[in-house]
């Protein structure tokens, strides 16, 4: 058994002892987001569960669709959440390369069909992330009481303690994608929450999470808005006042200060992985079955929705069908921690203080697998901290988790397989 504040601690942990300062904001002037994919393994008869940290990935940032690289050296979407499936990948890869080279103990067995491994029975995999996902999933109801009173966006929060700094919520994701226009959108506001985290009702067939807590008023005025934008040539929302703002359930591209992004929303990458795996296309050829991951938690002290997490992670592919063999719609664990992250947007804030500057979004990210060799990687603008513009393009200045050092590692891996334990579609 395990909880959803049992996953955030274990990787706030993480955070703080394994992950190096250079990457990390600045204190008390910068913020950034956190994303991490942990194992859990045993908790069988009441014992608890071992929860171990084995990919994780900070960042806010992509770059604009004009800045992407055909050539698959640049990091597109460094947000935290792709940073750390990506580091998930490499973590796969070393476990992998244990399994099929090594033929040491890993969390792989094979399967029964040729050239091919399973996870291992009991090996489980929980996926968190301090912030609600960008997109779909942050579109979450205002209750009536909650739409007064609002405060603007402002690197300065209402005095603790306060009545009103206990209702005030301030969504990173979306005060970063709004206050760049001249009328940034009034604050987030969640019913119920306070400092310390709000109590939330527990995932469907979840033994773990905080009793409920039922509003006593239920009316919904508003919506909590998303900086990210429907997809061009699609369905668009209908921008109307209120809860009909926006239309829910649609694919999304991530917002961005400068040229428009080609990156989609984290809510619809999740939605995506949670159907075709979280191993990736290449992996795909050395194992039987897509790898999924059993519960998404998220970070306290931010707007929070059970129904629109499972909305947009997946009840809204439901209608997919005549999926390949082994793939599936998974049936995700959405859950909440009460606990919160020390470098979110809200806890600098709290924590700013006047003539210090403008707090603002870390402009790096940082990549940890639990791999033996280099396992960490900082990157800026989608290249390797430092790269200078006369350096752009070559192997120095390339991050180990964009797409052309993983096709590297992948190729390295299938090269060191002797021919005849390779599967059929890699000879």
């Amino acid at each position: 058994m395990w909880s959803a504040d049992e996953i955030a601690a274990a990787c706030y942990r993480h955070y703080d002892a394994r992950l190096p300062r250079r990457g990390k904001p600045a204190p008390a002037r910068e913020w950034t987001l956190l994303a991490a994919v942990v194992r859990v393994g045993g908790g069988g008869g009441g014992r608890a569960a071992t929860k171990e940290v084995v990919a994780m990935g900070t960042g806010t940032k992509c770059i604009g669709q004009s800045n992407m690289r055909k050539t698959g050296d640049v990091l597109n979407d460094s947000h935290a959440e792709v940073v750390a499936k990506r580091s998930f990948q490499r973590y796969l890869l070393h476990q992998l390369w244990l399994a099929a080279v090594q033929q040491e103990t890993s969390i792989f067995s094979p399967g029964t069909e040729q050239g091919t491994w399973i996870l291992r029975p009991h090996v489980t995999f929980v996926f968190f992330s301090s912030h609600t996902p960008c997109g779909d999933a942050s579109i979450i109801p205002v209750a009536e009481e909650e739409a007064q009173p609002c405060w603007p966006l402002s690197p300065v929060l209402p005095p603790r303690g306060s009545s009103l700094s206990s209702g005030v919520q301030w969504n990173e994701r979306e005060a970063e994608e709004t206050a760049a226009g001249p009328f940034p959108k009034r604050a987030k506001v969640a019913a119920g929450d306070s400092a310390q985290g709000a109590a939330r009702p527990p995932a469907r067939g979840a033994a773990e999470g905080p009793a409920a807590v039922h509003s006593p008023a239920q009316a919904m005025m508003d919506v909590h808005r998303t900086g990210a934008k429907c997809v061009p040539g699609a369905a668009g929302d209908s921008q109307q006042p209120g809860s009909e703002y926006h239309t829910v359930g649609l694919l999304r591209i991530k917002p961005g200060r400068g040229p428009q992004t080609a990156s989609m929303s984290c809510s619809d990458k999740l939605a995506r992985w949670n159907v075709l795996g979280w191993q990736g296309a290449l992996l795909m050829h050395l194992l039987q079955q897509p790898i999924y991951l059993s519960a998404v938690v998220v970070g306290g002290g931010c707007p929070y929705s059970q129904e629109a997490m499972e909305r947009a992670i997946a009840a809204r592919c439901w209608h997919v069908l005549h999926l390949p063999d082994g793939f599936q719609v998974y049936q995700v664990k959405t859950l909440q921690s009460c606990l919160h992250f020390n470098h979110s947007r809200r806890a600098v804030e709290e924590s700013h203080l006047q003539g210090q500057g403008k707090v603002v979004p870390c402009g790096a990210a940082i990549s940890w697998s639990e791999v033996p060799e280099h396992p960490l990687d900082v990157t800026s603008n989608g290249f390797k901290q430092g790269t200078t513009k006369k350096a752009i393009g070559s192997l120095k200045s390339r991050s180990r988790i964009c797409k052309v050092e993983l096709f590297h590692e992948f190729l390295k891996l299938v090269g060191q397989i002797p021919q005849e334990n390779l599967p059929g579609t890699l000879r």
